[in-house]
């Protein structure tokens, strides 16, 4: 499974930018994509204390409603 990180669809771009592994790591990126591995290792340095966690927040969908 890959992660797309697209910074401009995250829900908290401008709140969290300063505190993102993301933009500590490469600045704001237009668009990164991370496999798994790549997930894991930064989630074990944001544990660690070595680098600030991933602050990705992607929209959700409402549900969806029946029409009358």
């Amino acid at each position: 499974m890959t992660t797309r990180i697209d910074c401009d669809t995250c829900v908290v771009r401008g709140l969290a930018c300063h505190d993102c592994v993301v933009t500590v790591l490469l600045g704001p990126p237009p668009e990164l994509e991370l496999d798994d591995e790549e997930r894991r290792t930064l989630d074990v340095l944001a544990e660690g204390g070595l680098v600030p966690p991933l602050r990705l927040v992607q929209p959700v969908d409402p549900p969806a409603t029946e029409s009358a």
